[in-house]
């Protein structure tokens, strides 16, 4: 009786229970906005708040959503909870609570009395807690000095959802640069709620490998770190380019006049003596007889 008293009465703290030498924990607010927060993989109560158990009460458990299911029906657990869930009274205690089990449950008890049958019903949210996964993290191999360079880390498992902190060689980059030494890039941006590393300059003192952690309350995760080179823009490259590429449209000019001269771009009656300059035409081939020709027809 003493148990089911702090079961059905003392929601407002933290609840332990000893069941078999086995320890579940919840935290349960009062009956008009019940709801149960559980780490995944750990354990969960789900407790049903009525009045005590007796050898005439029905008892039903349902899952809400879209669509109703049964938890517990005909005094048996339903679905995957029959192998990882037990009933201590009315209430169940999931032994490895998932991120699928999260949502809304509903108990009715119904039982006979005076006026007839009497049901009641209790309301109770799960709430499941979940580790971020390794995030995925986009970082750029190599950039040029002076241009705006964004890094990005997400993590979609996380809940809640975690916070995101950028490294840079193994240390921990600051939210705010200006805090930091004299010898870091103090140009970026850090975003630790969207996982966004944005340099708005960036130099080569900002070459080195860079990585992600991704923490919210239940834990944290780190992605592998990825190097980022930066190179200062070639001028001497270009310059050379641009003089190597005016020499080539000199060169082009110079071919396009010398054929002009040539006569090879002339046109009229000039037109066959260029033709038979380059070999087109061979030195013997004879017009038609026009005579010959005409008498044909």
């Amino acid at each position: 009786e003493t148990f089911e008293n702090e079961l059905l009465y003392n929601f407002n703290y933290p609840i332990c229970f000893n069941l078999s030498d086995h320890k579940a924990y919840g935290f349960s607010a009062p009956k008009d906005q019940q709801v149960v927060t559980a780490v995944e993989y750990q354990e969960a109560i789900l407790a049903c708040k009525t009045p005590k158990k007796t050898v005439s009460s029905r008892l039903e458990w349902k899952k809400l959503g879209r669509s109703v299911s049964f938890v517990y029906y005909q005094q048996t657990l339903q679905g995957d909870f029959k192998n990882r869930a037990e009933m201590i009274d009315f209430n169940i205690r999931i032994k490895n609570v998932t991120r699928s089990d999260a949502g809304k449950y509903r108990c009715e008890v119904s039982a006979p009395s005076e006026q007839g049958q009497n049901l009641e019903e209790d309301t109770v949210t799960l709430e499941v807690l979940v580790a971020p996964a390794v995030p995925s993290c986009e970082v750029p191999s190599s950039a040029l000095s002076g241009t705006v360079v964004e890094l990005r880390c997400q993590d979609k498992e996380g809940n809640p959802a975690p916070e995101y902190t950028w490294f840079k060689d193994g240390i921990r980059l600051l939210e705010n640069p200006r805090l930091g030494s004299q010898s870091t890039n103090s140009s970026y941006t850090m975003n630790t709620k969207t996982g966004t590393l944005q340099f708005n300059t960036v130099s080569k003192l900002d070459t080195g490998e860079y990585s992600c952690e991704a923490r919210n309350s239940v834990g944290y995760r780190r992605c592998p770190g990825k190097r980022m080179q930066v190179d200062d823009l070639n001028i001497s490259g270009i310059i050379a380019a641009v003089v190597v590429v005016a020499l080539v449209i000199s060169v082009c000019g110079l071919g396009v006049c010398y054929a002009q001269r040539k006569g090879y771009f002339s046109t009229g009656t000039s037109h066959g003596k260029s033709r038979s300059k380059v070999g087109e035409v061979p030195h013997t081939f004879k017009q038609p007889d026009l005579k010959k020709t005409q008498s044909l027809f």
